[in-house]
């Protein structure tokens, strides 16, 4: 089973993306979003990330750029959303997709896989 870890502060959003994506066969673990958020990705192996790009007291694409600067995490499938879109800047700080929010469920999924 594949892993998808979360950064996301909203607790609604974790409540839907965690349902969505176990029903797609997922393993979904929700990080707390606190500064030691990318320390915190690399036990976990996971196939993926989906890291919002504003979160309350971080900033999401900080926590893309140390994943990407981390030779163990570097490789990691890193989804961003938001809803302004910063499709471009999460694109050129190393993303490797980005969904605007609202988003369809189908989206995410076929991003995923």
């Amino acid at each position: 089973m594949e892993k998808v870890l979360l950064a996301e502060d909203d607790a609604t959003m974790v409540g839907l993306l965690k349902t969505l994506l176990k029903m797609e066969g997922f393993e979904v673990i929700a990080l707390d979003v606190n500064p030691g958020f990318a320390a915190a990705v690399q036990p976990e192996r996971p196939h993926a990330l989906f890291i919002d790009v504003h979160l309350g007291g971080q900033s999401g694409m900080k926590i893309l750029q140390s994943i990407r600067k981390n030779r163990d995490t570097a490789n990691i499938r890193v989804i961003m959303t938001s809803g302004l879109n910063m499709r471009d800047e999460c694109i050129r700080n190393g993303a490797n997709a980005f969904l605007l929010k609202p988003f369809m469920p189908d989206d995410l999924i076929s991003v995923l896989k």
